[in-house]
């Protein structure tokens, strides 16, 4: 039985583990903190990439992929232990035209459901939307998680398997001896695996640098606010200016989301506050009653074109990478998780593994 240590407990480690421990390996799972408290507590749950036709190819596909997997993990998770994420059909509804960026060409190319909406149509998908909305996308397969609730369902399914899971232990360094990685130095502890994952977010550069492996990985912050609505009041998710408003089932309304190179630093302000807040208000007039809950941000893990590492080290045997979603961790995840499965068991791989190469590879975008 293989035995892996993966390093970092968000929604991708967690995925990840649960994919290898069902393949047949022995896992223990790491993290600085509690599982799942960083970007993939943080984010807004869009099972799709947001304007999904301007990302690279190899985005795209993993997208694909798991949005094709996720029926079927949610159901066979949820068999085990009796919790809901809140995996909802929501619908996803880009408002504007975009036509010099030819989504049709790309929705054709992926067969991906997305129908022209105009008019009295866009108003009847979101009766609350302002008037003066006239063209849009309509995407009636796309999906959604409550983050926290999907992050508690795969950590309640991890608690009752075999899987180790280490909290709030910060990993130094992996352990390299004879040119292999052999485990993980945390503090005084030292760990032991035949392969060690890293899955650490915007945490993995801080380790994977140091191992002559440059990956683009930075912090990307992202604030966001929770608006205290009634329930049905907005129908859809809703995309446009490089925002996002969505719905949850008991009434309650995410809006986002900034994208700010600040470093590791998670303070908000006032003034992004009032601009989502004006944002929300200027695209739904009906939430000036809704009352603002929380204003928080999280650090996505950015990458170069949005494409993630996944996959080996070139230099250091048994050492493996699963980072640098970006802004898709939780689009991206089920396929992410099986084919970092795929290469480190050296199964067929369920896509081209030269498109998410780590370390300096020049990412395909076709």
């Amino acid at each position: 039985m293989t035995s892996v240590i993966i390093v970092g407990a968000g929604v991708i480690g967690l995925m990840t583990a649960i994919e290898l421990q069902r393949a047949g390996a022995r896992v223990t799972l790491v993290d600085r903190q509690q599982a799942g408290r960083e970007s993939s507590w943080a984010g807004g749950g869009i099972l799709s990439p947001l304007f999904p036709w301007r990302y690279p190819d190899p985005v795209s596909r993993l997208a694909r992929l798991s949005q094709a997997l996720y029926p079927r993990l949610i159901d066979e998770l949820r068999q085990d232990v009796d919790v809901d994420p809140e995996y909802l059909p929501s619908g996803m509804l880009v408002l504007g035209a975009y036509e010099e960026e030819e989504p049709e060409a790309w929705a054709r190319r992926f067969e991906v459901n997305m129908q022209p909406v105009q008019g009295d149509q866009i108003h009847q998908l979101e009766p609350g939307l302002a008037e003066g909305h006239d063209r849009g996308w309509w995407f009636p397969e796309v999906h959604q998680a409550r983050n926290p609730r999907l992050v508690a369902l795969l950590r309640a399914w991890i608690e009752q398997s075999d899987i180790d899971l280490v909290e709030n232990l910060p990993v130094d360094s992996i352990r390299i001896e004879g040119g292999r990685a052999t485990g993980v130095r945390a503090g005084s502890r030292e760990l032991s695996a035949e392969r060690v994952v890293i899955a650490s977010g915007a945490w993995s550069a801080g380790l994977l640098d140091p191992l002559d492996c440059t990956t683009g990985i930075e912090p990307v912050r992202g604030q966001m606010l929770l608006l205290k609505a009634t329930p049905g009041q907005v129908q859809r998710i809703l995309l446009s200016e490089d925002r996002y408003i969505i719905p949850r089932r008991d009434g309650r309304v995410l809006v986002g989301s900034t994208t700010e190179r600040v470093g590791f630093d998670k303070s908000v302000s006032a003034e992004v506050r009032e601009s989502l807040v004006d944002y929300a208000l200027r695209t739904l007039p009906g939430l000036s009653d809704a009352e603002v809950e929380h204003h928080w941000s999280g650090l996505r893990p950015g990458s170069p074109d949005g494409i993630p590492a996944i996959g080996k080290h070139p230099k250091i045997e048994g050492l493996f990478i699963n980072a640098g979603h970006y802004r898709n961790g939780l689009v991206m995840a089920p396929a992410s998780a099986r084919l970092l499965t795929d290469l480190l068991l050296k199964r067929t791989a369920c896509l081209p593994p030269a498109d998410y190469a780590p370390c300096d590879a020049v990412h395909k975008k076709n």
